[in-house]
């Protein structure tokens, strides 16, 4: 399928230069994705989706136009980039795009090292129904768990191919297999519900699902009799869970997109303290078997590890091509792209410093206070960093947990809140996201 793909992107550039293009990129993808639902022990959906979408970009002078399909067709690869070159003739200027010099370009790359696809076969149907059964089956086999509302198996296998006109022409696979389960205790008004879901690359690595089942039983029933918790001025601990969400806020806040538009809380932080000291914030999208690897970016530019925040201190900025242009900077090699849109900044792994206390500990030493594992809804001001979140969790009392709360609100300041996180040491090694349970002093809690 590489081969075919190669040729594909090949075409779609060939079209482009014939249809008057002074400069092209051209994006190809082979997709196959399954899903498996059951309910009450038996196969409730079951979905199938294979397909090729190929998309391109032309530049015309400093102008440019994305097209994409599903078909490819010769007839539909030439329409396609003939149209490209007509929208872009009528697309507005803009003085930072371009392609990437030759010489910045990706040449060698190691993709088994990288370790994205499995390479053992596409699981039967069959397979992921009783991975589904199974998770449901050992939810309900947890006490006082009255339903399951959900479960879930599933697998993906997908490959990319980029060629740039300017020279550039790679590709790599990528696969998933996941199990996930939504458990519910207690009936009518009182219900609670709660989850557990599981991906990995390989399907070695996939957690069993029994254990994915039991402990979505098991963090349900938790949950049981949970009521609002008290309003003040408390600490909040995020659990692993979900502490990912918070770092992801200053992820956003860093991308060269918000800053070129001055709409980012950090516009202003570049070489200030964000973290606290002796905290970093790495990017290295080359770990193996994890999701946000890739071995050259949307641009075809090599990517490689950084520090994003170095000992608490912010050091730059997630910049492509294009953002890096309008910011007078070089492009952090970190493009990202799909067949219908051109290039824009995206983060690919992080991982975060961790710390050398359990959550447990962190529990003992908040004293009084909410941990959170579950989060809905958010009113984040992007400009001055204004934080409010619906959450759910447990309170604590005298460094214990006292009971499971719901319907609270959580609010602060992102810039404050981060340089005063305290992070456990619970990280989860197959994420993308490595982010531990992380503590934060002083967030105004609105519960009863």
């Amino acid at each position: 399928m590489t081969n075919a793909l190669d040729q594909l992107t090949q075409q779609l550039l060939d079209a482009a230069r014939k249809a008057g293009a002074d400069g092209a990129d051209a994006l190809a993808v082979d997709g196959t994705s399954v899903s498996i639902d059951v309910l009450h022990g038996k196969l409730e959906h079951a979905e199938r989706s294979e397909g090729i979408d190929i998309g391109l970009r032309v530049l015309v002078g400093q102008r440019q136009a994305c097209v994409s399909a599903s078909d490819i067709s010769v007839q539909t690869i030439e329409t396609m980039a003939e149209r490209a070159v007509a929208m872009a003739r009528e697309a507005p200027e803009d003085a930072h795009i371009a392609l990437a010099c030759p010489d910045m370009l990706a040449r060698d790359w190691d993709l088994a090292a990288l370790e994205l696809q499995d390479p053992t076969p596409e699981p039967d149907p069959a397979d992921l129904e009783r991975d589904a059964a199974e998770a449901e089956a050992a939810a309900l086999a947890v006490k006082g768990v009255s339903q399951v509302s959900s479960s879930s198996a599933g697998y993906g296998r997908h490959q990319f191919h980029l060629a740039t006109s300017n020279g550039f022409s790679g590709g790599y696979g990528r696969t998933h297999r996941a199990i996930s389960t939504v458990a519910i205790t207690g009936e009518g008004a009182s219900m609670e519900r709660d989850y557990s879901g599981e991906m990995r690359t390989f399907q070695s690595d996939l957690p069993s699902a029994h254990e994915v089942g039991t402990k979505a039983g098991d963090r349900t029933v938790a949950r049981a009799g949970a009521r609002k918790p008290p309003t003040g001025a408390f600490p909040v601990l995020y659990d692993e869970r979900i502490s990912s969400s918070l770092i992801g806020h200053l992820l956003s806040a860093v991308n060269g997109a918000m800053i070129a538009r001055g709409s980012s809380w950090l516009r202003d932080a570049l070489g200030e303290q964000v973290l606290p000291n002796g905290i970093d914030l790495i990017e290295d999208p080359h770990r193996p078997r994890i999701s946000g690897s890739r071995p050259f970016d949307g641009e075809g530019l090599a990517t490689q590890m950084r520090k994003i925040i170095d000992g608490g201190t912010l050091t730059g900025w997630t910049l492509d091509i294009a953002t890096a242009g309008k910011l007078g900077l070089h492009s952090t090699a970190n493009a990202s792209r799909g067949t219908s849109a051109p290039p824009s900044p995206s983060i690919s792994n992080v991982t975060l410093t961790q710390g050398d206390l359990s959550r447990d500990d962190l529990i003992k030493q908040m004293g009084t206070g909410l941990l959170v594992t579950s989060m809905i809804g958010s009113t984040i001001n992007p400009t001055a960093g204004d934080y409010s979140r619906g959450a759910s969790g447990f309170w604590v009392e005298n460094g214990k947990i006292a009971y499971p709360v719901n319907e609270c609100t959580i609010a602060g300041n992102l810039r404050d809140m981060l340089r005063r996180i305290i992070p456990a040491n619970d990280a989860e090694a197959h994420l993308s996201r490595m982010v531990p349970s992380l503590l934060v002093e002083g967030m105004t809690i609105a519960g009863d």
